[in-house]
């Protein structure tokens, strides 16, 4: 039984194909049939190690799977004892971040850091519909309330725009972002938020779940004030949908692993 992660969760060389590429080129992806009974957790030095029949897992850059407490060391064996016969890791979205945090983030933090906090420049929040005046309300409801914090508590004044016409955003603000990104020294922190970024379109509503100003869901809704409008006009979309749920388990996987550092003030 090898030891790493590379056969599964690939990092170096060529991309393995994923099963949701698979399934879209209209192949049938190849998944590993599962090689462990028990999927355990062991402390060590590096922190909390993910073990497979009593073996110590590592990443695809072979780093061990170390996370940095029991709750996130016992939900990451828990992915893996959930698997059944065959290993998907399209399900394991914990992981995929624990790897990504120890083999990615870890080595190139200042870069993560910049990339996220250029979120700043853009952010979903700033933008605004002009009309219908029900949509209006219900963003000024969901976002205002949370601007209002990133003022207050990170010193960072946005300002709004109608439609999609680009607006810059005041200098002190986006060192402000900047600032409060790069307080995340913790890579599995830094990855977290990123993740939370990436998936709303916003570092504020990101940085407001890590201080506790949002919880995960709160901030959930909030991203998708605009889509649920649309929904509720023109019904739901199955396919929109599966990949919705696709995405809210990625955000569920960033806030478990980001509560499990209790960062949150």
């Amino acid at each position: 039984m090898a030891d790493d992660l590379s056969d599964l969760f690939f990092r170096d060389g060529p991309p393995r194909m994923s099963p949701l590429d698979a399934a879209r080129a209209g192949a049938q992806p190849a998944l590993p049939r599962r090689f462990y009974k028990q999927a355990g957790v062991v402390q060590v030095p590096e922190g909390y190690v993910l073990t497979l029949d009593g073996r110590p897992a590592r990443t695809p850059a072979k780093a061990p799977l170390a996370l940095p407490s029991p709750r996130a060391g016992e939900a990451v064996a828990a992915e893996w004892d959930r698997q059944a016969d065959l290993i998907n890791p399209a399900t394991m979205p914990l992981t995929r971040l624990a790897n990504t945090a120890i083999d990615g983030v870890a080595k190139r933090r200042a870069d993560v850091a910049a990339e996220v906090a250029r979120y700043g420049g853009s952010d979903l929040l700033c933008y605004r519909a002009a009309d219908p005046e029900r949509l209006v309300a219900r963003q000024a409801a969901a976002w205002d309330p949370v601007l209002a914090w990133a003022e207050q508590a990170l010193g960072a004044r946005l300002v709004l725009a109608e439609g999609v016409m680009f607006v810059a955003q005041p200098e002190p603000s986006l060192a402000a972002i900047a600032a409060a990104v790069d307080r995340l020294s913790d890579p599995f922190a830094l990855a977290s938020v990123s993740t939370m970024t990436t998936l709303t379109g916003s570092v504020i509503l990101a940085l407001a779940v890590a201080h506790g100003r949002l919880s995960p869901q709160e901030a959930w809704v909030a991203a998708h004030v605009d889509e649920d409008f649309q929904m509720e006009l023109w019904g739901e979309d199955d396919e929109a949908m599966q990949r919705r749920a696709a995405r809210w388990r990625e955000m569920e996987a960033a806030a478990l692993l980001l509560a499990s550092l209790s960062l949150s003030t």
